[in-house]
């Protein structure tokens, strides 16, 4: 089964379905229509570069070019995680990185030289793919995990204190907000491998399938890609959280005032004196 390609005039006739949200955000007035175009402008730019680049990659299929490559994006989404967090860069670059060296050296080890064994272990038709679909979902759910803990113990400090001051080891008193993040970043994982195949199928199954693929091969990569998302992104969430926390408080277990980026937020525990 070969792949069916498109056209330039036919890719060209799939963006005329961007006229129906267009047309929608621009009646209700919404402002949001110059951010659209240009969003998909940049998305079009982006993927045809990367699209460019991935093929010389895949052809020279370089062990140390790919290394370079899977760091390249390690580092760019410890950037974005740190943005979109609001974080100080300094406290949490170090903490944020390695976390995601770690689930992607873990994951890729297990499921590349273990599940998929291919004869090159830096192939870079499996090496790039699955480590981007790790470091992408790792970032995704890592920024929401972030957000609602820090936001819960800051806006929760003195249930926290009351912990430490009955007793609790700093540990101890995280406990509840490590739960929570956990949580709100995993909730929507878990609904979405739920119902997975009964409401919709996933991306990377459907793209193999369009690729040619058997969909009984189609489907046993895309358990594994979900599993290894959600082992990843766990590892990633978990060596986070661990991480910063050896930088985020004193020797009195407070939490310091300067773990967030400056000049953005403004938490109510500063104003109250």
């Amino acid at each position: 089964m070969e792949t069916h390609d498109i056209s330039w005039i036919n890719l060209f006739l799939g963006y005329l379905m961007l006229i129906i949200p267009i047309s929608v955000l621009y009646w209700y007035q919404t402002g949001l229509v110059k951010q659209v175009l240009i969003s998909v402008a940049r998305m079009t730019i982006q993927l045809f570069l990367v699209g460019l680049y991935l093929e010389y990659i895949f052809s020279l299929n370089n062990m140390w070019v790919n290394i370079v490559w899977v760091i390249l994006m390690v580092i760019i989404a410890t950037f974005a995680t740190i943005q979109r967090s609001e974080l100080n860069l300094k406290t949490f670059f170090i903490p944020i990185l390695s976390a995601i060296l770690i689930s992607i050296i873990i994951i890729d080890i297990y499921f590349i030289g273990f599940v998929v064994r291919t004869e090159y272990f830096f192939d870079s038709r499996f090496f790039i793919p699955i480590s981007g679909m790790v470091i992408g979902n790792c970032m995704e759910r890592n920024i929401i995990a972030l957000n609602t803990y820090y936001r819960s113990i800051t806006r929760e400090s003195l249930m926290y204190k009351y912990f430490l001051a009955n007793g609790a080891t700093r540990n101890e008193a995280l406990q509840p907000y490590i739960k929570e993040a956990l949580k709100a970043s995993f909730n929507p994982l878990l609904a979405n491998m739920a119902v997975i195949g009964l409401i919709a199928l996933p991306g990377v199954m459907t793209g193999q399938i369009l690729g040619g693929s058997s969909p009984n091969v189609a489907i046993k990569y895309q358990i594994m890609l979900l599993t290894s998302i959600f082992v990843g992104t766990m590892i990633t969430i978990v060596t986070t959280i661990i991480l910063g926390n050896r930088y985020m408080f004193d020797n009195l277990d407070n939490l310091k005032p300067d773990f967030k980026r400056q000049g953005r937020i403004n938490f109510k525990s500063k104003k109250s004196k």
